[in-house]
């Protein structure tokens, strides 16, 4: 049975002049980066977009990654400053009043009413998620979506684990707010 190889190795190679090894570090992490753009932003941005910024930022960047972390993290890392930039740039392009498509999801378990009930609380949420600020709704996305820990979250987002806290804490007082509007 073959090992993976870890990401110290192929970060190592790349570095070394190996940039065809970069490939397995694209493999390994863009769907990743593509499901975390999409919980961050929706469909407000072009996923594949982004996924490619992501990592054109991301080979740039590499020769500062210190193995203090985890590859994974500086990659979130990158991700959520790229798509904030891209956000920013779409809140100046967009007006606040254009709606978004939702995607569908259908469940066999569900009737019709039921699933209008569903649709109906899913958009509900997904706007209420959209109002947060950037910085709780990256929090809040993280830790409720993604599994990430305070300690990873800080370490994504750059900060301490106290605002980690106060981020996720004042995320979920504000989205029961905005839920019961």
């Amino acid at each position: 049975m073959i090992e993976p190889v870890e990401d110290k190795q192929i970060v190592e190679a790349v570095l070394a002049g190996d940039t065809n090894k970069y490939a397995l570090i694209v493999e390994r992490y863009q769907q990743n980066v593509a499901n975390l753009t999409y919980k961050l932003c929706g469909s407000r941005l072009e996923i594949e977009e982004v996924t490619q910024q992501v990592f054109v930022e991301l080979y740039s960047a590499l020769p500062r990654f210190r193995f203090d972390s985890k590859l994974s993290s500086f990659i979130y890392r990158i991700t959520v400053n790229v798509v904030c930039k891209m956000m920013n740039k779409v809140r100046r392009l967009v007006s606040s009043d254009a709606r978004e498509d939702l995607p569908e999801q259908r469940s066999e378990d569900r009737n019709a009413q039921q699933q209008i009930i569903y649709d109906e609380q899913m958009e509900q949420l997904r706007t209420a998620i959209g109002h947060l600020k950037d910085e709780q709704r990256t929090a809040l996305i993280l830790y409720t979506f993604e599994d990430f820990s305070y300690q990873q979250i800080a370490d994504v987002m750059q900060c301490t684990l106290s605002k980690v806290e106060s981020l996720i804490f004042r995320a979920k007082k504000n989205l029961s707010k905005e839920i019961k509007r």
